[in-house]
């Protein structure tokens, strides 16, 4: 990262011994040598000053350790594009919110009434250009990717209401070249029904994006991207940037999570993408609660199809044994035998922190933190595919508890995270509600793919391969090891 760089540390950061750090999720731990140390001591000032502490920046921002903080960056040369299906008014809204900052293509998507789109574009001063047949958003985005010439795109769905200076925001985070994209907090406008969750609302937390992280993908209802980005993770073989008409930076067979797969493949060809929550856009939501849960479900149904496409960056829940057997000691109500579960975690993380020459300071801590995580996933998991059997078990005594603890686990950790005004029962039946009506989506996604991986679990990877961080384990600058191989 150059000099100059504004960074924090993760909240999950913490040092465990002399020149140890951990955090990040999945869990890294980073072995500093003597001019990491240094370096370390100078971002906890907030600002990269020297060639060491932008070599150690990098290492914890690949990491999720740390993230940049940049500041708004104006003038970038970047063209807006909207793509557009029928929604006249929703599109006029969303380019008064825009203004004039910045130049506006919209993509009408063979719409119905092509002359109403055609009158709002005029009137709020975009180009538009007209399809004949309709393709999608993938197709619509491609074909608007097609006649942009600039750096930078700001991807923009027509149901959208962008803050002032949203794109200023989050051209700061592209200074870094390293950056393909970063998308903005996507919040519910309101009206949206009582208790409804904002379908792609990620959350608060500033993240790096990338499978198996907290924030594993971003939406394209609004994104800022590099179009050398784009470019390169086509597949395609271009010899300029200028001229990308036959390239299909979206996959077209998507109608949906076609940004989900331009995400992956960005993380895979080795670009970063960053979320930034600081910056906000409202999504329309629909008005009912039939929308909202048929919009669940279709959502659902591209897990099967991304499976498919990126086998490894999918699962619905990651299970340790230990953390797993005092979960299913506790729902079944056998406290001696979840003491003896977790006892066992503690001892197993003990003998891995032995094994990568850890100190093993706040092992009880990390353990506890795993068990909440993996009560809080297998809750939602089990109640997006195993709902028939909790209302089953709500019928009987014996497995009452369990199915209650199932059900409560998601609603409970989302009421207490975000803190809705209207936290009752209509927020935990909406969750549950949802919930299931993705977990059908999914289902249904998974047969017509002919897949089981995003309905199956899988075993988290242990050992110290599985809590050291990076690729290679050194960064060198200047001579001195920044990072000392743990493994």
């Amino acid at each position: 990262m150059p000099v100059g760089t504004r960074v924090e540390f993760d909240p999950t950061l913490r040092q465990i011994g002399d020149g140890v750090v951990v955090g990040g999720v999945p869990r890294r731990v980073l072995r500093l040598g003597p001019a990491g140390v240094g370096a370390l001591a100078e971002l906890r000032g907030g600002v990269v000053r020297t060639a060491n502490g932008g070599a150690l920046a990098r290492r914890l921002i690949d990491a999720g350790l740390a993230h940049p903080r940049p500041l708004p960056v104006a003038g970038v040369p970047v063209t807006v594009l909207i793509p557009v299906h029928g929604r006249a008014a929703a599109l006029e809204n969303c380019l008064r919110a825009l203004g004039d900052a910045y130049p506006v293509l919209v993509v009408d998507d063979a719409s119905p009434d092509p002359a109403a789109i055609a009158k709002v574009a005029a009137g709020c001063g975009a180009r538009l250009i007209r399809r004949e047949v309709n393709g999608g958003p993938a197709a619509a985005r491609n074909t608007g990717l097609a006649a942009v010439t600039t750096d930078y795109v700001a991807f923009l769905d027509s149901d959208c209401v962008p803050s002032p200076g949203w794109i200023d925001a989050l051209a700061g985070h592209l200074i870094d070249p390293a950056v393909a994209a970063v998308a903005p907090r996507i919040v519910a406008a309101p009206g949206a029904p009582a208790g409804a969750r904002g379908a792609l609302d990620l959350g608060p937390r500033v993240a790096r994006v990338a499978p198996g992280t907290p924030v594993s993908y971003v939406p394209t209802a609004a994104l800022l991207a590099r179009r050398a980005a784009l470019l390169d993770c086509t597949g395609d073989d271009i010899s300029s940037a200028d001229d990308i008409s036959s390239a299909e930076a979206f996959d077209e067979r998507l109608r949906y999570g076609e940004d989900v797969d331009l995400i992956w493949r960005l993380v895979e060809a080795g670009w970063r993408v960053r979320y930034e929550p600081t910056v906000r856009v409202e999504h329309v939501e629909p008005a009912t609660w039939r929308g909202v849960l048929a919009r669940r479900f279709h959502y659902g149904t591209s897990a099967g199809p991304l499976s498919r496409r990126h086998p490894g960056a999918m699962s619905p829940l990651v299970l340790e044994p230990w953390t797993a057997a005092g979960l299913g000691a506790l729902l079944a109500r056998r406290p001696g035998l979840a003491a003896a579960a977790f006892a066992g975690a503690v001892l197993d993380e003990r003998r891995v922190r032995a094994g990568a020459g850890l100190p093993a300071a706040g092992t009880v801590g990390a353990v506890a933190d795993r068990t909440a995580k993996t009560a809080r996933a297998s809750g939602t998991y089990a109640t997006q595919f195993l709902s028939p059997l909790l209302l089953a078990g709500l019928t009987r005594r014996r497995t009452r508890f369990a199915a209650l603890a199932l059900l409560a686990a998601g609603p409970a950790h989302a009421g207490w995270t975000s803190r809705p005004p209207n936290y009752r029962v209509s927020f935990v039946a909406g969750h549950v509600a949802e919930d299931v009506l993705y977990g059908a989506g999914v289902l249904v996604g998974a047969l017509r793919a002919r897949t089981g991986r995003p309905l199956l679990p899988i075993r988290a990877r242990r050992g110290a391969r599985g809590i050291l961080g990076g690729r290679s384990g050194k960064d060198s600058t200047h001579g001195q090891p920044l990072v000392r191989d743990g493994r």
